[in-house]
Order: structure tokens, then C-alpha cells, then sequence
């Protein structure tokens, strides 16, 4: 891997070589920046490159190699897990738990199998139960020899202090409009023109955030969003059509996409707007962050959902109607 292979990222893959050739690399990196910025793919190609294989290694490497230990939220249940095992697109736990920290802890008694390093990749730390992080903190604090972690974090900020800390941060970088519409131009050149725009708007310099709009087709929906932002929705008609938008049952990374998308809707209004009506989008902008936090963790009716976010965009575009 080389700087070239993280578009965007140049600078952050630049520091992290430049750290494991001066013979003095720290043992825990916290790489911090907004979801879809390519942390995950930097996460395990740095593990490649710090146990030392070689040049032609594939990511896929990364699940099977010995000395690689990847803790990830697991397979919800049975049915979940055979669906991974296949392959499939599967649904998660919500937290990385204490007793997957405790199994890593286990292995760290013995000596890497390779060679003299190993990588732990917390992918992503925001999940970690409490109990999860308080263990992980101690092998922080007192790290075997050889061993480095590699912790991807979506909002830092959800991190105890004394996590971070402990950790040299790698600040990953929005891309810029005319980067991620060469990138979308280039890997999905099908999506037509509206399509592509609304991604770029939504995504806020995020490529997988750009990729996940465009494999939604949210472009209805933002259509839709705007509309409410601009005229309001006193009928809730508009918000009617934006659950038939979103279907009956949506995916959880659907849902998630929805608060994204009515996000950015928001955002890309609130500077161009009068001082009394920038309150209310910036009040509605919180509530959708709030929302965005809690939706991974939580199982919303997705129904519910679509009516509260399109309730808050209507509040915003209409003070006097307020969203429940």
C-alpha cells in the first residue's frame, strides 16, 4: 500500500510510514474523522504493513492472518452469523463487548505467531459497552510488548479522555466536491447527474458516505427532503411520500443514510438564512445528530422515523409548525 491508494488521505498514510520507519512507533493510534472517510480499509492495511507482509497482500489478508485481531461488533444471532459466513449483508450487535476485549486479552499472553509484531483494530471504538472500554483501557495503559492498536473513531469525542490520551491521533480529511465527483463518475457512472449532486451534497466530503447514497437511490428522497425545507408540509403529504420513499422496511443502513441525507439537507441551508429561522434549522439539526447516535443502537419503528425526520425539516421551514 502507498499514499496513493487513500485518496484524500495522502497526509494521514504519509505520518503513519513515516512512524513505523523511525523505529519508534507508538503503540495505540486512534484514526479519527467522520464515518466513510476510508478509515476502516486504512485500518487494515496499516495491520498489513506493521506485521510485515509483503507488498502484494491483499486486504482480505487482513481476516486470516495470525497476528491480526480485528474486534468488531458480532453477527446479531445465529441466523446473522450464517449469513456472514456466506458472505451475505448481516445485522450486528450493537456494542463490541467485555468479554471480546477479555478473549483479546487472553491472546496477548502469547508471543505474535510470525514475527515480533501484531495489530489490534477496534473497529469502530464508539461501540465499545463501558465495561468494554474500561478493560481496554488497562491494556492501553500497560501494552505487551510488540503489540499496537489501531482504534478506527466515527466521533472521538464519545471516547474517554483518558482513551484518547493514550493514543496518537491520525485526523482523516472531507474530500472536496470535484474529488468525489470524479470519484463517483469513476465507479459508478451509471448514477445519473441528479443522483450524483444530491450524493456530493449528503455526504459532506464522506466517499462512503457519497458510495452508500448512491447505492440507496436516495435521490427521490432528497428531493422530497428539500422540498419540505423549502414550502413546508402542513397536509403531511410530502412526509406521506417520503415513507413510500423509503419502503415499508428499510435496512438499518437505509435509516441511517435518511438522517444523513436530512442532515446535509439542513446544513446546506443554515448559512444562507435569516438569524430567527437559523435557530429552528440549527435546533433541528442537533435533534437529527442526536438521532444519528442513537439509530445504530436503538430499533426505531422506521415509520416513526421518516415522520420525525420529515417533522423536523417542516418545523424548520415553518416556525409555527412544530414537530412531535
Amino acid at each position: 500500500m502507498t499514499e496513493g491508494d487513500f485518496q484524500g488521505q495522502e497526509a494521514a498514510w504519509h505520518e503513519w510510514a513515516q512512524a513505523l520507519a523511525s523505529q519508534r512507533l507508538h503503540h495505540a493510534w486512534l484514526l479519527a474523522g467522520a464515518r466513510g472517510l476510508g478509515k476502516q480499509a486504512f485500518a487494515r492495511a496499516a495491520a498489513l504493513k506493521l506485521v510485515g507482509t509483503g507488498p502484494g497482500a491483499a486486504a482480505s489478508d487482513v481476516e486470516s492472518h495470525p497476528d491480526i485481531h480485528i474486534l468488531a461488533p458480532l453477527p446479531a444471532n445465529d441466523d446473522e452469523a450464517k449469513k456472514k459466513a456466506e458472505g451475505k449483508p448481516y445485522q450486528t450487535k450493537r456494542n463490541i463487548s467485555v468479554d471480546q476485549i477479555r478473549e483479546m486479552i487472553r491472546k496477548l499472553a502469547t508471543r505474535p505467531t510470525l514475527g515480533d509484531r501484531r495489530a489490534i483494530i477496534v473497529d469502530p471504538a464508539d461501540d465499545l459497552e463501558k465495561g468494554a472500554v474500561n478493560a481496554l483501557l488497562k491494556v492501553l495503559e500497560e501494552p505487551p510488548a510488540g503489540t499496537y492498536f489501531l482504534l478506527v473513531a466515527h466521533q472521538p469525542g464519545r471516547l474517554l479522555p483518558t482513551v484518547r490520551s493514550r493514543c496518537r491521533v491520525l485526523r482523516f480529511a472531507a474530500l472536496s466536491e470535484p474529488a468525489l465527483e470524479a470519484m463517483l463518475l469513476r465507479e459508478v457512472p451509471e448514477a445519473d447527474q441528479a443522483t450524483r449532486r444530491a450524493a456530493i451534497q449528503a455526504a459532506q466530503g464522506s466517499p462512503g458516505l457519497a458510495r452508500t447514497f448512491v447505492a440507496q437511490d436516495l435521490g427521490g428522497l432528497h428531493n422530497l427532503m428539500a422540498q419540505i425545507l423549502a414550502e413546508g408540509d402542513r397536509d403531511y403529504a410530502l412526509r406521506g411520500q417520503m415513507a413510500r420513499e423509503m419502503g415499508q422496511r428499510p435496512t438499518r443502513e437505509r435509516q441511517l443514510a435518511a438522517i444523513e441525507l436530512a442532515r446535509a439537507v439542513l446544513l446546506a441551508q443554515i448559512t444562507a438564512t435569516n438569524s430567527r429561522q437559523q435557530l429552528v434549522m440549527i435546533e433541528a439539526y442537533q435533534t437529527l445528530s442526536q438521532l444519528l447516535v442513537r439509530a445504530p443502537t436503538y430499533n426505531f419503528d422506521p415509520g416513526v422515523l421518516i415522520m420525525e425526520i420529515g417533522g423536523l425539516l417542516a418545523s424548520s421551514a415553518m416556525p409555527r409548525e412544530r414537530s412531535h
